[in-house]
This record gives C-alpha cells, structure tokens and sequence, in this order.
C-alpha cells in the first residue's frame, strides 16, 4: 500500500463526491438494518442467560397440553392427586400448582381483564423465585388474605392499564368481589406485568369449579439429579400414573433449559429472516458500487492509459479502484453502525417506557468491527471485477479512447 495511490483514490472519490455520497447511503441503510437488528438480537441472549440466573437451572414445569395459555381451556388440567403422585417421586422437591385463569378487574367505572395467579401462601417464596418477582410497593400476599390482592407492575403507572394508578390501600373488585390492594410486584417486562396475585383459597371462591385443577405445576429438582433426566422419568411414570398411552399423553413436562431454548431458536429463527431481508439492500448496495466503480474505470481509461504508459503495473491499477471501492463500504459501514446504535438505543428507551425491559439492545465489540469490516468486503469485493477489467486495459487502447 503505497500513500500516494491512497490519497490518489480518495481525491478522485472526492471529485465525484455526489455519486460518493448516494454509494455510500446505499451501502449504509443495509448496514443500518442489520446492526440495529443484531443488537436486539443479542439483547435477547443476555436477557435469557440473565432469566436462567435468576430462577435458576434445576427449575421444571408440568403443563396440560390445552389450546392457549395456561388456564385459559377448562378441559386442561394438572389435578391435585396427580400433583401428589408427582411429589413422591425421587428427586422431585418445592412441587407446587397454580392456579390461573383470565379475570375481570373493575377500579371505580373503568374495567379491565388480565391473568389472575393463585398460589399457596406457604409456597410464595418459590413463586416469586419462579416469576422472578418481588415485592417493591406494600406488602406480599399472607395466610388470611382472602380479600386481599397484589397486583403486577403495571397497576401502580397512569394510563398503563387504568387512567390512574392504583395504591396500597385501594378497593377493587375482581369478577364482581371486592378487595384491596396491598402491593404491588416489581417490573417484569411485558404482560406479565398487568398480573394479579390471590391466595389459592380465594382463587377457589372466585371459581369453585376450578378447585384442585391446577393450570401448572412447578417444581425443583434434586440437587443430585440430573433436570432433563428427572423432567423424562416424572413424564414416563405420571404417563403410566393417568394410564395413557406414549406419544398421547395431555401433558408435557419440560425443563426451564429447555423452555429458554426452544424461545432463543424462534428468537433466532425470526432474527435470521430479518437479516436476510436486511441483507436484500446490502446486495443492491453491492450492485450499486460496481456500477460506480465501472463507470468510474468507463471515464478514467484515458487516465488508467496515462499510468501504464508511465510505468504503472496492472497490480497498481487494481489496488486504486479496490480500494476506492473498499473504501466507500467502509464509510458506509461505519456510518451505519453509528446510525445502527442511536436507532437501537432510541427503540430500547421506547421498549423500557413500554414495559418491554426484555427488548434492550447491547454493543458488543465483535458486533461493530464485524459489521464495518463486511461492509468494507462487499464494497471490495463489488469493486474488484470493474478494478480487474481497469487493470487489464492496454496503454494503447486506453490512450486512444475517445
């Protein structure tokens, strides 16, 4: 590389700057697009490795295998007899069911529906190290409580879910009952944050034909046992248990391993398509630099006659235009990594102040040079067949052009 070719290249960029400039806009809009996307991307993953530190690995879940979420088809059920079958099995510890079911909350003429959550008070600790909650307004829930609620973070903000916030020591009705407020859980990220809490003595009075039918079970492993091994073994006795067939059981047992997975696959899956749209731009920007470059070669063959001539070698010639090619992906590429970061941090404040915690993006290192070097390749590699064509051209010929 030689700083007299350098300067050379720039300076004849710089004298077609206008073509230079909608290039690099091509190249930066598609470089815009995956940046922003990949670090939301990445977000996710340090959400999830996050939330697995949080509950914890050894933590598996038992759902009936209804229509919707759990709760929401009175057909499917976990019952209290199964739930006492599956405590007696080895390695099983903390097995507990909820109860849950789609409420009717009413704060003075304003009416709103949202998931209700009963649990047992002796079980509230594991609940709230499950839902990764904790109490950060009044008080938790305790044993008498059978009118009293606590409420997801969302209840304590204006116009979040009513036109004013809720308070402890507020009186709301839930299908019709009175009760009152006594806390409020801290912030969970999405609609898990317009939850209600009750006690499951009064989740039974509010449906009493849901008594001892319990939407999951969540329970804890052994420390000497393996989680995916128990989740196999509960799933195979509890079959024989409700006598049903392999393959046709109304439920699945799952690890929260194996629940975090299976949403960072559709993460990814989502994310990768994404990108590949992305990428469309980044091709027409590719397309857009050799025709740059080959118009370019097209004006300057008088020029590109004058340097052979005077003793340039085709390697020369060649490295001009790649580099000019290269070097226009590489602004490009930067240009749209910082565009990139101020569009994802604007869409993350946004994702924050609408209850989307789990929406963040995050800048690493390896995310910024891999993004400013591809840009720069695609604008070489674009560049480098009109370079060859430059590099290839007889003195003669050239000369002689026009």
């Amino acid at each position: 590389m030689n700083l007299e070719e350098v300067s050379y290249s720039i300076k004849n960029l710089w004298e077609r700057r206008t073509r230079s400039v909608l290039t690099v806009l091509s190249i930066l809009m598609g470089i815009t697009a995956i940046f922003t996307l990949m670090s939301f991307g990445e977000g996710m993953k340090v959400y999830m490795d996050v939330l697995a530190d949080e509950v914890g690995a050894d933590k598996l879940f038992i759902q009936s295998k209804g229509i919707g979420a759990p709760g929401t088809d009175e057909n499917f059920y976990i019952s209290k007899d199964e739930i006492d079958f599956v405590d007696k099995i080895k390695g099983t510890k903390d097995v507990n069911g909820f109860y849950m079911k789609i409420g009717e909350l009413k704060f003075k003429k304003e009416l709103r529906y949202g998931y209700l959550l009963g649990f047992s008070p002796d079980d509230k600790e594991f609940m709230e190290e499950v839902f990764t909650v904790s109490t950060i307004k009044g008080r938790s829930l305790e044993n008498g409580d059978l009118n009293k609620i606590t409420l997801g973070y969302n209840y304590q903000l204006p116009k979040k879910v009513f036109d004013k916030p809720l308070a402890p020591g507020d009186k709301i009705q839930v299908n019709g009952n009175d009760f009152e407020v006594v806390g409020f859980y801290d912030e969970i990220g999405g609609p898990d944050d317009n939850n209600m809490y009750l006690l499951d003595e009064a989740f039974e009075i509010l449906y009493p034909e849901s008594k001892d039918k319990y939407a999951m079970v969540m329970l804890r492993s052994d420390k000497s046992i393996d989680p995916q091994d128990l989740a196999e073994k509960i799933e195979d006795k509890l079959r024989k248990y409700k006598g049903q067939d392999e393959g046709k059981e109304d439920f699945f047992v799952e690890t929260f391993a194996d629940a975090l997975e299976q949403f960072g696959i559709i993460i990814n899956v989502i994310n990768s398509v994404l990108i590949l749209i992305a990428l469309v731009s980044v091709i027409v920007a590719s397309v857009n630099i050799m025709n740059t470059m080959y118009t370019a070669v097209l004006e300057r063959t008088k020029e590109i006659g004058i340097m052979k001539a005077i003793g340039a070698r085709n390697s020369k010639i060649l490295f001009i235009f790649v580099f000019e090619s290269g070097f226009l992906g590489l602004v490009g590429g930067a240009l749209g990594v910082v565009l990139g970061y101020f569009i994802s941090s604007f869409g993350g404040s946004i994702a924050a102040m609408s209850g989307l915690p789990m929406l963040q993006p995050v800048f690493p290192p390896a995310l910024t040079i891999g993004c400013i070097l591809f840009a720069t390749t695609i604008g070489a590699v674009s560049g480098f067949f009109p370079a060859l064509q430059a590099s290839k051209l007889k003195p003669v010929d050239a000369l002689r052009y026009e």
